[in-house]
């Protein structure tokens, strides 16, 4: 079955390495025929949620921006990649944005799958526990979320350097295998 698969890449950095990882899955997504597209946070208005509470009201959020159209494609992906680099061992600030903004229409965010990606300077898988605990407390709050799969590319600070390493291939595989 052909999916639609969003990816969403919380990299400041154009080609930084979660950037890469990200393009590295849609290219073995798309080598088994799913529909990709990519939405980088960084190119997105996206304001931090003010706890007005319009969204618990009227289920709708008071703010214009670009988060609206960015939880519609949320809702019509059959598969949702979220990509962070990871900073002070968790999320960066774009991606916890995104999250949070989410609470206007998280309901509608029902029955997906769900892959994570997260790169870190840092050489061991294990510390990137935390960030996937964030990710996680994320898609707890959806009904019937399925997590697919986590990449972890460790050891990686400079732009680039996840290039030639083994968790490219890793990313492949696991996006020809949604």
């Amino acid at each position: 079955m052909k999916k639609n698969i969003l990816v969403i890449s919380g990299s400041p950095r154009k080609g930084g390495n979660s950037d890469l990882l990200c393009d590295r899955l849609m290219e073995g997504a798309q080598s088994v025929g799913h529909q990709t597209e990519k939405i980088y946070i960084r190119d997105k208005k996206i304001n931090y949620c003010t706890g007005c509470g319009n969204c618990f009201n009227k289920r709708l959020c008071s703010q214009k921006d670009d988060m609206a159209e960015v939880l519609e494609k949320m809702i019509d992906a059959n598969v949702i990649v979220m990509a962070t680099p990871v900073y002070f061992y968790t999320l960066n600030a774009q991606m916890k944005t995104l999250i949070d903004r989410c609470c206007a229409r998280y309901t509608e965010i029902n029955g997906k799958e769900f892959c994570f990606i997260m790169t870190a300077a840092d050489g061991n898988k294990n510390s990137l526990e935390r960030t996937l605990e964030s990710f996680r407390g994320f898609t707890d709050c959806l009904d019937g979320a399925i997590e697919k799969g986590v990449i972890y590319g460790t050891g990686v600070w400079q732009k680039g350097e996840v290039k030639g390493k083994t968790v490219m291939e890793e990313a492949y595989r696991m996006g020809a295998s949604l």
